[in-house]
């Protein structure tokens, strides 16, 4: 526990600066995908055929090994924060995307005809009804992308990505060192507490956008 505590004290300004760069990338490339996956949604909720192609598709990309995935784009989009941000956006297009389909499918047929029966236009519709009450969903989708390509982003390491992945790989580089175990075990810690933290800024954004009607 001291190798620990010394570690994070004598590296607390490395340690700051990888974990700004980590939320940072997943803060750009939540947004990214959030807009890509809700413009998807409302582009195919209405049809059953092309909301189950694009929800499939954004699946067969979620199971290509993030290795494999970033190795593919690397010759595109070389080293660093480019592939690294296009990964993330793909692996967390699927959850937004099957949210936002979910969220605009169950909106109650009553109320869009009550909308157009005063009146409403298909994009006042879409922007004053069916996406407010999707919200709830489409929101639940964003959290459970951002856990998931906060541990994915670590793995970006190796393709000289921003973030914790570079103090965890490498303090698994140096096993045998004094450093190496308190240097791996700090990087992973931060990134738990990190996913914890923005899931917490996530929850908090939900009860200051969702109406309390329909909030629970």
């Amino acid at each position: 526990m001291d190798a620990l505590w010394s570690f994070v004290v004598n590296r607390r300004e490395q340690l700051l600066v990888d974990s700004y760069l980590h939320v940072s990338a997943v803060v750009q490339s939540l947004a990214l995908a959030t807009v890509l996956a809700v413009a998807l949604g409302v582009l195919v909720y209405r049809s059953p055929l092309g909301s189950a192609a694009a929800t499939a598709t954004a699946g067969a990309i979620l199971t290509v090994p993030s290795f494999a995935l970033l190795g593919l784009l690397i010759p595109f989009l070389g080293l660093g924060v480019g592939p690294t941000i296009v990964a993330l956006v793909l692996y967390a297009l699927l959850p937004i995307l099957r949210n936002t389909v979910l969220g605009l499918s169950s909106v109650d047929p009553a109320v869009t005809d009550a909308a157009r029966g005063v009146g409403m236009n298909r994009l006042r519709l879409l922007t004053k009804i069916e996406l407010p009450l999707a919200w709830p969903s489409i929101l639940t989708g964003m959290r459970v992308s951002t856990q998931m390509i906060m541990g994915i982003l670590a793995l970006a390491a190796y393709a000289k990505g921003p973030g914790l992945g570079n103090v965890i790989f490498s303090g698994l580089s140096r096993l045998g060192s004094p450093n190496a175990v308190p240097q791996a075990l700090t990087g992973t810690v931060l990134i738990v507490v990190l996913a914890l933290a923005l899931d917490g800024v996530l929850v908090l954004l939900g009860r200051l956008t969702i109406p309390r009607g329909i909030r629970d």
